[in-house]
């Protein structure tokens, strides 16, 4: 069993910035695809960035050039580094992780077997 706890989320203003934190329980941390994907309420859930074993990443269009996910897997930690915030991101923001995920499919959910409790980010104009 794998168990995925996200923090950092928070309040900020628009323009500004959040590093989100999954850390995460067993010791393969190194072996697992992992993503960031977020909710707002009445939406579906997205994904925003994630990065497989060989840490290639995909980002969402809507994150590029803003976001960066990235991971330390010594720490067996998980990050994504927000900055230039829009109202337009504000969501629950959630870890996931699962095995070898192709690249092309690490912004589904649908391949991804474990998921944090997510973290709020508001991020206000």
């Amino acid at each position: 069993q794998v168990q995925l706890v996200e923090s950092g989320g928070g309040s900020v203003q628009s323009g500004g910035s959040l590093t989100l934190s999954c850390a995460t329980s067993g010791n393969i941390f190194s072996s697992w695809s992992m993503g960031w994907f977020r909710q707002a309420p009445g939406n579906e859930r997205e994904g925003v960035a994630g990065i497989n074993s060989q840490s290639n990443t995909s980002y969402a269009d809507s994150v590029k050039g803003r976001f960066t996910i990235s991971r330390d897997n010594a720490k067996n930690t998980l990050y994504l580094q927000m900055t230039n915030l829009k109202p337009e991101d504000t969501a629950k923001y959630y870890c996931a992780a699962a095995l070898a995920v192709l690249r092309s499919s690490l912004l589904r959910p649908l391949p991804y077997t474990y998921w944090g409790q997510g973290t709020q980010v508001t991020v206000s104009s």
